[in-house]
């Protein structure tokens, strides 16, 4: 039983430590064609966005701000992908043979 709490232990602070990590995972999206490029990392956390000077136009403001919402959008969600992915990989290396059977751990992410 010991032994069994000690692998829980292990496993909780290897968990902790690709979390830790989601913030070393960067992704980028575009909207309008390049005109808009947003950097997001593992976290869900927007690093820059970057703007092409040919969608910067004061009479179109509306326009801009429809891209950078479809920008951030896309970023974000490519950062939900991407850390899933990551953390099913810790997963799968901490719980061979794909886990124990009926057990949904798609609530923490997984």
């Amino acid at each position: 039983m010991a032994d069994m709490f000690g692998k829980i232990s292990d496993m909780q602070a290897k968990m902790k430590e690709a979390q830790d990590r989601l913030s070393e995972i960067i992704v980028e999206a575009e909207a309008g064609g390049g005109m808009v490029r947003v950097k997001a990392n593992g976290k869900r956390q927007i690093i820059s966005i970057e703007l092409d000077n040919d969608v910067i136009d004061p009479d179109d403001k509306e326009m801009i701000e429809d891209l950078v919402v479809a920008g951030v959008n896309k970023a974000l969600e490519k950062a939900e992908d991407a850390a899933k992915e990551k953390m099913q990989e810790v997963y799968k290396d901490l719980m061979p043979g794909g886990g124990l059977p009926g057990m949904d751990l798609s609530k923490f992410g997984l």
